[in-house]
């Protein structure tokens, strides 16, 4: 139930719009308040009057309003509320949102709250899947705004696939979970992502193709189940997220290091790619390059296995130690013997051949491989993956 919690319900201009009355009264139905702000766009959509009318309370609409900037101000009201939910959230919202842009009072109201924001995306398939939205979205889940839909299903355009607002009984369930104790709450997890970058001298290094992308979602997705997150990360391209403790390292050496001092953990995840050996002889002037001059002659050592060394731990090993494979031929064979090698529980292994677009892209198809043999997942988008495997560690831990 949702007794006694205030919600701010910012809506959208769009067709979904209409199921906001929906989700107004069902809201209520569980207990809540419910604070209506519609946008000029939503207007369009939605009624002042029925919205205030099923919420019992007055809809908010003008930013400069100046009777409400007296008796509540958009700041007091960004912060009254438990939680932020924007439905329809279009994607013009999820831009202003990304970028900061406080134009209007919902945006300055996303911009100036303090509360978790819960937003249902909704919009035609071709806005969804654009570049735009998808980088407006990486951005706002490592800023923490937690995500509900959409789904699949018939446009009010005539198109067909993503882009439907999720419907109102998953908001309602989505609200519920997002002012709750998440299954996490109180474990502790480790995650390292993204390359190490191995010296060659001051200016030139080795290191494994990573974008960090797959180990940033999986802390966001951890996070956001109430974990407290330890997120080591070498000099990846994607930011870091917001809301957990960022370690950053640049070296394998530096990586097992702040391992280290980041246990004990209830759960480690090895979402990085380690570089597998080093420069022994790295310079530490920038190597000339001159007409008479040899080629350098590079010295090569082994990197410590960190995977291997956690999983082989004894008193403070991590109840669950996850490791990532990268392959690029016989995924589960190669993840299956990785997984008995290391001595780790679990190997999350998908194939980077070049052909599948996955290594830097938006998208995964993984394969969780465990004692109890190998579990193929559909190809999802990296959020997406992150969280089905951050519900599985949750599970795994008896949350």
């Amino acid at each position: 139930m949702l007794s006694d919690k205030r919600i701010l319900l910012v809506i959208g201009g769009g067709i979904a719009a209409f199921k906001s009355l929906d989700l107004i009264r069902r809201l209520r139905d569980q207990g809540a308040h419910v604070i209506p702000v519609l946008t000029p766009a939503g207007e369009e959509f939605v009624t002042p009057l029925s919205a205030s009318a099923l919420a019992a309370e007055k809809v908010y609409r003008d930013l400069f309003d100046l009777t409400d900037e007296a008796e509540m101000g958009h700041i007091e009201l960004s912060r009254a509320a438990d939680l932020v939910v924007v439905a329809p959230a279009t994607a013009d919202l999820m831009a202003k949102m990304a970028a900061g842009l406080a134009n209007d009072l919902a945006s300055t109201l996303l911009l100036a709250t303090d509360k978790r924001v819960l937003i249902a995306p909704a919009m035609n398939v071709r806005m969804w899947e654009h570049a735009a939205t998808r980088r407006n979205l990486a951005t706002l889940e490592r800023d923490g705004v937690l995500v509900v839909g959409p789904d699949d299903g018939a446009m009010a355009c005539g198109e067909f696939g993503p882009g439907r607002m999720a419907e109102v009984p998953a908001i309602v369930e989505a609200v519920r979970a997002a002012l709750t104790d998440g299954p996490l709450t109180g474990k502790h997890v480790l995650v390292t992502s993204g390359p190490t970058h191995e010296p060659i001298d001051p200016v030139r290094y080795i290191a494994n193709r990573s974008s960090g992308a797959q180990g940033a979602a999986l802390a966001v997705a951890l996070r956001d189940l109430g974990a407290t997150v330890s997120f080591v990360t070498g000099p990846a391209t994607v930011a870091p997220p917001a809301g957990v403790d960022v370690i950053a390292v640049e070296t394998a050496d530096e990586m097992l290091k702040a391992v280290k001092a980041a246990l004990p953990a209830d759960a480690a995840i090895f979402a990085a790619a380690v570089a597998d050996w080093r420069v022994a002889n790295a310079a530490d002037r920038k190597i000339k390059k001159t007409d008479d001059s040899a080629l350098p002659a590079l010295e090569f050592a082994e990197n410590p296995d960190i995977l291997k060394i956690v999983a082989g731990m004894g008193n403070g090993r991590p109840r669950l130690v996850v490791g990532f494979a990268a392959e690029t031929h016989d995924v589960a064979e190669n993840a299956t013997a990785k997984r008995a090698r290391k001595g780790c529980d679990w190997i999350v292994a998908n194939d980077v051949s070049p052909e599948t677009g996955i290594m830097g892209g938006s998208e995964n198809k993984v394969s969780i491989i465990t004692a109890d043999g190998a579990e193929d997942w559909p190809r999802l988008s990296k959020p997406e993956t992150a969280r089905r495997l951050a519900r599985r560690i949750a599970d795994a831990l008896g949350g």
